[in-house]
C-alpha cells in the first residue's frame, strides 16, 4: 500500500497544493514552519479521521476559509482508490471514494493503513493514560474500521451519563430534590436519576465491546512491543505491555457477555461514589495501559534515550502488527531523526528500510539515514517541488 498524490485545498497553511509520492522513501525537506508536518498530518488525518496535534478540526481550515479539503489517491494490489474529504468545523464532514458520496466520513476508515510517528509521542511514555487509552483505540479502529462506531458510540454514552451525574450532583449540592438541566445540558441529563439505569445498560454493553476489543489487542501487541523495544535498544533492557482495567479481570481476554455482566456490577457498587463526584468512576476511559522496562513502570523510571526508545518501539509494534494481518501500512517518521541519537537512527532506518512506503520529514536531509533518503521534496512558504525537477 502507499499513497501515490496527496491533494490540499485549505488545508492548514496551503491554499492549494498537490504531490506526486513515488513507493520507498520520500523525504520532505524545509525549515521549520513551511508546512512539512502540515503534508503528513493530511495523510494522517485520511487515515484516522483526526489530527496527531489538535483535538479539534478547526486549526485544520485555513485563515478565511469556511472548508478545507484533502484528495489522496491509494494505489493497493495494483488498484487505486481516490479518497476525498472536506472538512467543516462546526458541521458535519463530507467524504467521497472514488468520486462518488460515502453516507458517513468514517466509511472512509480502512482505505489507507498508516502508521505516524512524530515528536508528540513521548507522551505515550511520559503523559497520561488518556494518550496510552487514543494509542489503543486508534490501533484498534485502523484494524478493525467497525470499532470507529463503538468507540464514538461509548464516548456518547459516557458523555450523557456524566451530564446526568452532573446535574444530580449540582441539585444534591443545592438541596434540590430533582434534577433539571444546566444551561447547556440535555434533557436527559436532567430527568431523574432514574434514567441512570438506561444509560448504565448503554454503557456496559458499548463498554465490553471495546474493552474487549482492548484486550484482544494488547495480547497480540505485547510480543511485537518487546521484540522492537530489544531491536531499536539494541538489547539493553526489557519491555512489556498489560492492561489494567477498572473492574477485577480474572481471565486474560474474558468473552463480551463476562464483560457486561462485569461492567453492569461494577456501576452498581460505584453508584454512591459517582453521585458524590458527579462523574462516571468505572469504564474502559479509566483504564490503563501499564509500560514496563524490566520491573519497573516505564513512565516516571525510563530516561529521555529509553522513552524515546519505548515510544518507538509502541510505533513500530503497530505497524508490524497491521504488517502481519496481510496489509502493509504506510509509515510516517515526522521529524523524528533530529531527537535521535546516531544508533538509534540507524537501527530505526534497518527496521523500516523495506516498507512499501516511508514518509520523512526533516529540516535537514543529512539526518535522514541513507537506507531511507529515496524521492526527495523541497517544502516551502505554501509549495512542494521534487528536487532535480
Amino acid at each position: 500500500m502507499y499513497v501515490r498524490r496527496l491533494e490540499l485545498v485549505d488545508f492548514r497553511s496551503y491554499e492549494r497544493v498537490g504531490v506526486d509520492l513515488e513507493p520507498g522513501g520520500n523525504v520532505l525537506v524545509g525549515p521549520n514552519g513551511v508546512g512539512k508536518t502540515n503534508l503528513v498530518e493530511a495523510i494522517g488525518y485520511v487515515a484516522t479521521l483526526a489530527s496527531h496535534r489538535v483535538a479539534t478540526d478547526a486549526p485544520l481550515v485555513r485563515a478565511g476559509a469556511a472548508t478545507a479539503v484533502i484528495r489522496c489517491a491509494i494505489v493497493h494490489d495494483g488498484r487505486e482508490l481516490l479518497v476525498e474529504l472536506e472538512i467543516a468545523p462546526g458541521r458535519a464532514n463530507r467524504a467521497r471514494l472514488n468520486r462518488s458520496p460515502a453516507r458517513r466520513a468514517r466509511d472512509v476508515l480502512g482505505a489507507l493503513r498508516l502508521v505516524l510517528f512524530a515528536p508528540e509521542d513521548l507522551e505515550l511514555v511520559r503523559g497520561d493514560p488518556a494518550e496510552r487509552r487514543r494509542y489503543l483505540d486508534d490501533l484498534l479502529v485502523t484494524r478493525m474500521p467497525r470499532y470507529a462506531a463503538v468507540r464514538a458510540d461509548y464516548e456518547r454514552v459516557v458523555k450523557q451519563r456524566n451530564a446526568l451525574l452532573r446535574t444530580a450532583y449540582l441539585a444534591r449540592k443545592s438541596g434540590r430534590g430533582r434534577t433539571r438541566p444546566a444551561a447547556g445540558e440535555s434533557a436527559e441529563a436532567g430527568s431523574d436519576l432514574h434514567t441512570l439505569a438506561v444509560w448504565d445498560t448503554h454503557l456496559a454493553r458499548h463498554g465490553a465491546e471495546l474493552l474487549a476489543g482492548r484486550l484482544e489487542l494488547v495480547a497480540a501487541l505485547g510480543p511485537h512491543v518487546a521484540k522492537a523495544y530489544d531491536a531499536v535498544a539494541a538489547g539493553r533492557g526489557a519491555a512489556s505491555i498489560a492492561y489494567r482495567s477498572s473492574l477485577n479481570l480474572v481471565d486474560p481476554v474474558p468473552d463480551r457477555s463476562t464483560l457486561e455482566a462485569a461492567l453492569t456490577a461494577a456501576l452498581a457498587e460505584s453508584r454512591s461514589a459517582e453521585i458524590e463526584r458527579g462523574m462516571t468512576l468505572v469504564g474502559p476511559h479509566r483504564d490503563e495501559l501499564a509500560l514496563s522496562l524490566g520491573p519497573l513502570p516505564a513512565r516516571g523510571y525510563a530516561s529521555h534515550g529509553e522513552s524515546w526508545s519505548y515510544a518507538l518501539a509502541l510505533r513500530l509494534a503497530a505497524y508490524d502488527l497491521l504488517r502481519a494481518d496481510g496489509v502493509e501500512p504506510v509509515l510516517v517518521l515526522d521529524d523524528v531523526f533530529a531527537e535521535l541519537d546516531s544508533g538509534r537512527r540507524s537501527r530505526l532506518a534497518e527496521l523500516v528500510g523495506t516498507a512499501s512506503q516511508v514518509l520523512v520529514t526533516c529540516a535537514v536531509a543529512e539526518d535522514v539515514p541513507p537506507a531511507l533518503r529515496g524521492a526527495r521534496y523541497l517544502v516551502s512558504d505554501g509549495a512542494v517541488d521534487r528536487a532535480g525537477e
